[in-house]
């Protein structure tokens, strides 16, 4: 058994350094090895470890955890991309918060990184025409993490949600790869009309704190939202925008600002005041 789950994690090296990381940590404070043990040590694989702790968190007396469990189990047998966005979640996380220091953090303790998680099994299930479990999951990962996906919402790779309180996104929403945003942000629809009705955000995209982006608006990849701000009209690539409502006020500042979470408004004029534009 020792040698089969050693060829494992030498074929994946995330795997492997959290598991690295888990037997330090247990040595190093033996009154938490038990949650080390039974939440990465136990497991042979990374998406037996995510299921068993979407499981525990989501649980409720609607559901008990075992068979939240044989779900979650079924769509990572089923759909190998769910096991390869996480880990591109998990390194992003790693790479783009600075208070994140260890691969094991955002499995255990980031309820950011086990929201988008979660999300991904509902999409599978929404996918599936599962549907009301997939209502189930999203029911609650908003009421555990604070974080309110719809599951028929579609989110790339290398997602990074910072603090990760009342995110709202949206059904028809579109999430682009190696996208940052931090706590409070919408991705919503405008008024009660169905069909597409929420924003396409592009790839690499930084939105920052309580922004909201509404309607079937398109960003363009490698651009900021500054925090605070209302989008309501499409955004070029590789900008800037600001304000209530959000205007154009520089260029995005570098190539990848999910990346290099750079919020700051350096040599840019001012949104315009409702003064200005008068």
């Amino acid at each position: 058994m020792s040698t089969r789950l050693d060829t494992v994690t030498a074929l994946d090296p995330v795997w492997s350094r959290i598991r690295a990381e888990a037997e330090a940590a247990a040595r190093a404070e033996p009154l938490m090895g038990g949650l080390y043990n039974l939440s990465i040590l136990h497991h042979r694989t990374m998406e037996r470890a995510l299921s068993y702790r979407l499981s525990l968190k989501l649980a409720s007396g609607e559901m008990p955890e075992q068979i939240l469990r044989e779900i979650a189990d079924e769509a990572y047998g089923a759909d190998h991309t769910l096991g390869e966005a996480a880990r591109a979640d998990l390194v992003a996380t790693f790479e783009r918060d600075p208070v994140c220091h260890r691969f094991l953090q955002p499995l255990l303790f980031f309820k950011g990184f086990q929201a988008v998680q979660a999300y991904r099994v509902a999409h599978w299930l929404w996918e599936e025409g599962r549907r009301d479990m997939a209502y189930f999951f999203q029911m609650r990962a908003s009421e555990v993490f604070g974080v309110d996906i719809h599951p028929g919402a579609r989110m790339g790779k290398g997602i990074m949600i910072d603090h990760a309180h009342s995110i709202v996104i949206g059904e028809t929403a579109v999430v682009g790869d190696n996208v940052s945003m931090l706590h409070s942000v919408t991705l919503g629809g405008t008024g009660k009309s169905d069909g597409d009705r929420h924003p396409k955000i592009g790839d690499g995209v930084l939105i920052g704190a309580g922004a909201k982006v509404l309607g079937a608006i398109r960003v363009g990849d490698c651009s900021r939202i500054a925090a605070g701000s209302v989008v309501l009209e499409d955004i070029p690539p590789c900008k800037t925008v600001a304000g209530v409502p959000a205007r154009i006020v520089g260029e995005a500042g570098c190539s990848q600002p999910s990346i290099s979470m750079d919020q700051l408004l350096r040599g840019m004029p001012a949104a315009p005041t409702p003064d200005d534009r008068v």
